[in-house]
């Protein structure tokens, strides 16, 4: 069986009042990197992961984050690891 690793980049928009308490939460996310946000409420984020699924039950996650307007998948790549 090969491996694979994951790599997606999504944009997340949160409520302006909850940006301190949105960004703790994703920041506790296995695997997950954010590289911007501003005031207004815009994340850049990419996640990290092993398999499809990983990727996808963090974005769920997010998602599903009080504060949470909604996210924007912008990239999705799939490599495989050699073994």
């Amino acid at each position: 069986m090969s491996q694979e690793y994951h790599v997606t980049s999504l944009v997340v928009h949160a409520a302006p009042a909850e940006v301190s308490q949105v960004e703790a939460k994703i920041r506790s996310l296995n695997g997950a990197d954010i590289h911007a946000v501003t005031y207004e409420g815009k994340f850049v984020i990419t996640l990290e992961g092993k398999t499809q699924k990983s990727i996808l039950d963090n974005v769920e996650a997010i998602n599903a984050f009080e504060g949470v307007l909604n996210s924007s998948l912008v990239y999705h790549q799939v490599e495989p690891i050699a073994e």
